[in-house]
């Protein structure tokens, strides 16, 4: 079944990953960035691109209309955009909360809001938050406060969003990987065992699972991907 799937955070390195099986797989893939650009090799397999600050509401919500106006198929959402800060209770300041919260939760928030609108015309849609093990996990979470509260509001949200689509085909899941084996997480943690974390490419697949018939009958999921970590 092929889908029209919007993915936020495209050109990042577990983005990369997403759109490298979906494309695989037939699906029409739209894609946001913001700092950077994708590689023209990624580009070739995006249907659409645009760079967009997704903190801001407005901004994003047009660029949400625009796109429901360009494919109304559009029936899938991969949320992957945000970031990462450390520190504890005593090391963590408002503005270290506020600047998570947008990162992780505004960036969510701003595309579901209008996405599911859009969705509920059309009695159907899927979206895939990206939570995180400290944002679930209070033990994980104490040593990266502000990052685990702002995670948090995602499985809130996603909750939110399967009680209020209730009765339709509409759902709504979180994705919980361990750390992922990327570049940037080698260079800072690099005496970590890299075989215990779960590759950006099993990450995909699991989301590309969520998005199959089978997937999609899932009610109320948390993917928790953990491997050894």
């Amino acid at each position: 079944m092929q889908r029209t799937i919007l993915i936020t955070g495209a050109s990042g390195n577990l983005g990369k990953e997403v759109v490298n099986v979906l494309h695989a797989e037939g699906h029409t893939l739209l894609a946001t960035y913001h700092h950077t650009e994708p590689e023209e090799t990624l580009k070739q397999k995006l249907a659409f691109s645009v760079k967009v600050n997704l903190q801001h509401g407005e901004e994003t919500q047009a660029m949400v209309q625009r796109l429901i106006q360009q494919f109304p198929n559009l029936d899938a959402a991969i949320l992957l955009a945000g970031g990462y800060e450390g520190g504890s209770i005593t090391e963590t300041s408002s503005h270290s909360i506020e600047k998570q919260i947008n990162h992780n939760f505004k960036t969510a928030w701003n595309v579901v809001q209008p996405l599911m609108d859009h969705f509920k015309k059309k009695g159907k849609g899927q979206f895939v938050l990206m939570g995180s093990r400290p944002g679930l996990n209070p033990e994980a979470g104490k040593h990266s406060v502000a990052y685990a509260l702002s995670k948090s509001l995602l499985f809130s949200l996603s909750e939110i969003i399967n009680a209020d689509a209730k009765g339709t085909e509409i759902t709504s899941s979180v994705v919980v990987p361990s750390t992922i084996d990327t570049e940037p997480n080698r260079t800072s943690m690099p005496d970590a065992d890299f075989s215990k974390w779960v590759s950006a490419e099993d990450v995909a697949k699991t989301i590309s699972f969520i998005l199959s018939p089978v997937g999609h009958q899932m009610r109320q999921a948390v993917y928790k991907i953990y491997n050894k970590a």
